[in-house]
């Protein structure tokens, strides 16, 4: 287990899925992410479970320190070793949970588990141009908004915009010039 000031970050257990599988399944949630489908269980199941059988991707638990149940979750996911780059995603599901800190605490950990476990340098997400507080947590972790893909998905009758970021790990930075 990681452990940031508030959280924890490990193994998803399959005592997870039930919850795992009612966030991935709410279509409201979902629409921050992603066009909303219905899931299959044991898709998911399988999804959640086997992480450990791809080298491309690492999921972690996000749990409240001292607490059983899982809060949330991350992906890193698109591993790619030759050009140390991943894409990361988080999610805290019940939305009384949100707001308190728990993501930022979690992505802290997460990046640094990048940078030291992973030797990543290059780190990217996206994100909706309509979630503001999503884009605050990302730009106080120190991302940086590379593009706007304008329209990229049509969700609930909308055409949304989809914000491209990246954060570099410091000590890789090549300089400019």
């Amino acid at each position: 287990m990681l452990f940031g000031n508030t959280v924890a970050l490990g193994p998803i257990f399959p005592v997870d899925l039930e919850r795992l599988f009612r966030w991935m399944d709410n279509a409201d949630d979902a629409r921050l992410n992603e066009p909303y489908r219905p899931l299959n269980w044991q898709h998911q199941e399988a999804f959640w479970l086997n992480a450990d059988q791809d080298a491309s991707r690492v999921f972690f638990a996000i749990r409240v320190q001292d607490a059983p149940h899982i809060v949330g979750f991350i992906q890193i996911h698109k591993i790619h070793l030759i050009h140390r780059s991943a894409l990361i995603g988080i999610r805290i599901g019940e939305v009384e949970d949100r707001g308190k800190g728990l993501a930022a605490d979690a992505m802290a950990i997460a990046i640094e588990y990048c940078w030291r476990d992973l030797n990543l340098s290059r780190l990217e997400l996206t994100v909706f141009a309509h979630n503001e507080p999503a884009r605050r947590l990302y730009h106080r972790l120190g991302f940086v908004e590379e593009g706007i893909s304008r329209n990229a998905l049509f969700m609930g009758g909308n055409w949304i915009d989809v914000v491209n970021m990246a954060l570099m790990r410091p000590d890789r930075v090549a300089p400019e010039g």
